[in-house]
Formats: C-alpha cells, sequence, structure tokens
C-alpha cells in the first residue's frame, strides 16, 4: 500500500469501479437487492454467438497485465488474461469466494503461511497453441516489477523475499529467486511473512502468464498473448476501441468460471456518459446487444426510468466493498481531543447525507467501516447512536465536556470533482448537520489533484476532510490494513493511515489475522476489530455506494457478485 501505484487505483476505483457521478461498478437486469442477482430480461436460453457491444466513457488503457490494477482478474482483462487464482462468477455473496482458474486449486500454503505452492492445469495453452507452464508465470510476475511497466498491484513488491529491490527482467536479465518452478507445472512463491489472503493476490493480472520470447514490452499492450478466451485483434489510440475475438487454443474444460457466449467483444470508450444511458435505454440496432462496465445511473435517470416498468426491469444494482467516510487527523488540534472527534460523530445526519449522494438508491448509511458483507467480516455496531438525522443535543453536550461550550469553528476539507462521494453536496450536507450542533464549518474545496495531495499527507493533511476506500478484495485485510496500521504510515509519499494511527495492539492483531488461512475464521477477526478501532472515533463512516446500471434489451445471462458488485462480462450472452 506504499506505493505510487496505489494512489492510481485509488483514483481509478473512482474512474474503473466505484464513483458515483462518471459510473459506478455495478450492473444487472432487474433490482436484484442488497446482493446482487442474475438472470436476463431477452427471452429464451443463453446461446453462443454474436457480438457483445460495450460502450464507456473510460478507454481500457494499458492493456498489459503487468500494467493494470485489477481484483479478480478484472472484467474486460479477465477475458483475455487468465490467473492462478480468480474470483467465483456466481451472483450475489457466492461471488465474493477465491476459486481456482490456471491453478488446480486457490493455493497450498507451508505451515505458517510464509510459502504458497500452485499446480497448473493440464492442456492449458496460449492463443497461438503453445503449452502454457509455470515459467510462463514466473516470468509475467518479474516483467510487473519492471519500472516501465509500472502501475499494477503492489502487493508482491511488499511480500515476496527480494521484491522490494528486484527491478524485473529487462536490467540484467536476472529472475526473482523468491518465485520457484521445480517443474513446467509448478510454482511456489516464498514470502517475507505470512498472508493468509494470498489466493486472493493471486486474482491480480500480475499473475497472467507471459511468454518471453512474445514480450514486446512497453508495446505488449497492443497484441499481448491470450491465456484467455478472447483474444485481441485490435487495439486503438491505447484501449479506447477495443476488439476481441475467440482465442480457438481457449479449452472450456480447463476453465469453469468463462462461459464465453458471444463470438466477438466490441468495446467502445470516449462516450459521454449520458449518451451511453440513452443508447442503451433505446436499444437500437447493435445497441440492444450493449453492456458498460463503468457507466452508471444517476438520481435523474433513476427517476425517469422509474415510469418505465420495461425499461426498469433492466436497471440491476450492484455492491462493491467501499466506504465513504468523515475523517480526522487527531495531529490537528481540536481532533487530538476525543471528545470533539465523538460530538461530531453524533451530529452527523446520515439522512441528509445519503440524499446528497444521489439518494437511498444510490447510497446505504453506514456505522461501521467495513463494508455490510459477511465476506469483509461486517460486524455490526454503533458506538455514537444518533438516529437517521443525529442527535445535535449530545453534541453539544461532549462539545461542553471538551472546553467548547459555545461551540467551536472547523474546517472541511473536500474535492469539487461531482463524484457524489467527496464532493460539494456531500460536505454541504455535513455542514448543515453540524452547525445544528454549535459547530460551524467553514468549506475548503479543492480540486481532485489538489484534494487528494492534501488527504494522502502527512505533512499538509488537514484535521477534518473527506475520504473513501475501496478494497481490492472482498476481504477485511486491504479494507483495514492501509487505514489502521501504524507500520503503513508514509511520511513522504501518499498515506492513507489518515489518523496516523499506530498502536501496537491494532498491528500485532493485524499481523495475527494475516496468518489465518482459514479466510472465514479471518474475517471475524477484521470484523472485531473493526469494531475496536471504531471505539476511538478515528472517522464518522457515512454510507456504502449502491451502483445502478442498465444493459441493452437483448443482454441475457447477467451475473452481478459481491466482489465487483458490475455485471460480470464473462457470463453475458446476446443470442
Amino acid at each position: 500500500m506504499r506505493h505510487s501505484s496505489v494512489i492510481s487505483r485509488r483514483v481509478a476505483a473512482a474512474a474503473v469501479s466505484v464513483v458515483l457521478a462518471s459510473g459506478a461498478a455495478a450492473c444487472g437486469p432487474e433490482d436484484a437487492g442488497a446482493k446482487g442477482g442474475t438472470s436476463g430480461k431477452a427471452a429464451g436460453a443463453p446461446q453462443k454467438g454474436g457480438t457483445l457491444t460495450v460502450l464507456n466513457s473510460e478507454a481500457q488503457s494499458d492493456f498489459d497485465p503487468a500494467r493494470l490494477y485489477t481484483s479478480g482478474g478484472g472484467n474486460v482483462p479477465s477475458l483475455v488474461f487468465r490467473t492462478l487464482t480468480t474470483r467465483n462468477r456466481e451472483a450475489g455473496a457466492a461471488g465474493t469466494q477465491v476459486v481456482p482458474d490456471l491453478a488446480t486449486d486457490t493455493g497450498r500454503p507451508n505451515k505458517d503461511a510464509t510459502e504458497w505452492t500452485y499446480t497448473l492445469k493440464e492442456g492449458l495453452k496460449f492463443e497461438d497453441g503453445t503449452p502454457i507452464t509455470s515459467a510462463d508465470i514466473k516470468y509475467g510476475i518479474e516483467r510487473s516489477f519492471a519500472a516501465e511497466l509500472s502501475g499494477g498491484a503492489p502487493y508482491l513488491r511488499d511480500w515476496l523475499v527480494g521484491g522490494d529491490t528486484y527491478e524485473g527482467p529487462y536490467k540484467g536479465g536476472k529472475g526473482l529467486a523468491s518465485i520457484v518452478t521445480p517443474d513446467a507445472r509448478t510454482i511456489v512463491f516464498k514470502l517475507k511473512k505470512p498472508e493468509g489472503e494470498f489466493p486472493f493476490v493471486a486474482t491480480q493480472t500480475q499473475f497472467a502468464p507471459v511468454p518471453k520470447a512474445k514480450d514486446t514490452g512497453a508495446k505488449y499492450e497492443e497484441h499481448p498473448v491470450s491465456s484467455g478466451p478472447y483474444k485481441v485483434v485490435e487495439n486503438e489510440n491505447d484501449g479506447e476501441h477495443l476488439v476481441l475475438e475467440r482465442n480457438e487454443h481457449w479449452d472450456p474444460k480447463t476453465d469453469e468460471e468463462r462461459k464465453a457466449y458471444p463470438d466477438k467483444i466490441d468495446v467502445k470508450s470516449g462516450l459521454d456518459e449520458a449518451v451511453i444511458n440513452q443508447r442503451l435505454a433505446t436499444s437500437s440496432g447493435a445497441d440492444a446487444s450493449a453492456v458498460t462496465t463503468d457507466t452508471n445511473l444517476g438520481p435523474a435517470e433513476l427517476a425517469q426510468i422509474g415510469s418505465d416498468k420495461a425499461l426498469a426491469a433492466r436497471v440491476g444494482t450492484g455492491h462493491f466493498g467501499f466506504t465513504a467516510y468523515l475523517a480526522f487527523n487527531p495531529k490537528v488540534k481540536p481532533f487530538d481531543n476525543p471528545k470533539v472527534r465523538q460530538a461530531i460523530s453524533y451530529a452527523v445526519n446520515r439522512t441528509s447525507v445519503v440524499n446528497a449522494a444521489g439518494g437511498s438508491a444510490l447510497a446505504e448509511a453506514t456505522t461501521t467501516f467495513l463494508p455490510e458483507q459477511k465476506a469483509f467480516g461486517h460486524t455490526p455496531y454503533d458506538h455514537f447512536p444518533a438516529g437517521r438525522t443525529g442527535d445535535p443535543e449530545k453534541a453539544k453536550e461532549l462539545l461542553k465536556e471538551a472546553g467548547h461550550p459555545n461551540g467551536l469553528t472547523v474546517t472541511l476539507l473536500h474535492s469539487t470533482a461531482q463524484n457524489r462521494l467527496t464532493s460539494p453536496e456531500v460536505a454541504t450536507a455535513v455542514q448543515e448537520a453540524l452547525g445544528k450542533a454549535g459547530i460551524t464549518v467553514k468549506l475548503d474545496g479543492q480540486q481532485p489533484n489538489s484534494f487528494n495531495e492534501k488527504r494522502w499527507s502527512v505533512k499538509d493533511a488537514p484535521g477534518f476532510f473527506l475520504s473513501r476506500w475501496g478494497a481490492d478484495w472482498p476481504a477485511g485485510g486491504p479494507f483495514l490494513a492501509p487505514i489502521f496500521d501504524g507500520r503503513q504510515i508514509v511520511a513522504n509519499g501518499s498515506n492513507y493511515n489518515h489518523a496516523q494511527l499506530n498502536d501496537p495492539a491494532v498491528n500485532k492483531e493485524i499481523d495475527e489475522i494475516n496468518k489465518l488461512t482459514d479466510l472465514k475464521a479471518a474475517a471475524v477477526r477484521w470484523g472485531a476489530l473493526d469494531k475496536k478501532i471504531g471505539e476511538q472515533a478515528l472517522d464518522v463512516p457515512l454510507f456504502h455506494p449502491v451502483y445502478k446500471r442498465l444493459v441493452g434489451k437483448d443482454v441475457k445471462n447477467v451475473v452481478i457478485s459481491d466482489w465487483t458488485g458490475v455485471l460480470d462480462i464473462s457470463q453475458v450472452a446476446v443470442k
């Protein structure tokens, strides 16, 4: 979590996975409720054939497995790049499970989870018919360490023995000794410390095989060698227009997860979001067989759709592990006083905040930092119960105890981006609620880059600001550790531990949970840790976004999981 690539992903979590204004990770044929759903409104069983059109606002850039920052293998990337493990392609909570992909299982750890061994399935082939070996996976991972291919997930740099100093295979041609391939089907990873959630990391595209002989460095993205059901036949303007066709050497017998119904997938990007939603709604011509992987519906669009039953039946609901919250920096007065932080926790009106975020259809109020999904270990708690609309009188009482009987004045940093997460609307809702408790809030709106630089800075971070966090996979580790592990505080770089908490007991518990390979047991511990940290009022959880998205009228077999909250493109059919 210490690397700049995490930043790009957190920003990308706004553009690719979780931003509400420009489109969030969410999709489905009809409202599937809190746990996602599957089906398709087009009549008839799904069949192979046809062309699936993807209408997006953001280009599918950096189409190189080393450079992509994905979870579960990504969406469009997952059609081309298979990985050791992947997400379970099922609806709802079942979709939060990690399952084998290229490997025969999710990995075999040694006693203390510092070593993980994988065996490849038999019969795996690249698009040119050559066998996929463990050496190809090792090389694919090694090239992700090269500076010229930066952008991917940083975990292996932190976790693998020697990963922090390795510079990739292009400098001196050296491999990474902590990745061992004793034979063509076996690969072993040696870690610096126990990591029970390693199977989740093995879903990242860095684990996709790359044949060394076909590696063209920075140009590899133009024609990456496919290990999945589709191959790239066209890539214009760095992913703005991407055309995929069937990889005849992909064997469905080795791949239980991808349905790969369409013959062709045509990804068109750079489109205005309103245009995307209008085209999906109208569903004329090729747009009848179209979906979007990055554009969400907004409140106004949902209101219009609500009166059209046929159209409403093509709107789905998705949930991604994500929390919008108020952050405190206790190094700055008056937020060093717990009673001031508690007062603000009581004063917040979550109903007005949810309305500012687009209403209850697009945001669910929360009092917990962990998302409300079992996979994360969600444990209900409300340490500062103030109901749906806040308790200004209790807040005033605490302010008096804190030495501010006449109230106080604070400044709230927020973004000027219209994302309904850290935007002016949400900031104004907080301002109005705190005003009723005698807390005058001055709003400091900053452009997105400036906003991020300030909230991610140890030296310049203000005492009070809006923030957000999305998980790299559905578990408590990537949610709590970057935010509350004191060893992840970054003095000269991008710091996500806003509270700068460095509690030995918290750090120790994180280490103990990381040793667990029983993910259900780990989830319980993450939930308990979230509840314990919550007592310190180091943040005020506000809401978890809900994502609404349209599909074309002829799209079938839509599956939404709680891993991504987004339509799984590998399951879609158009005939």
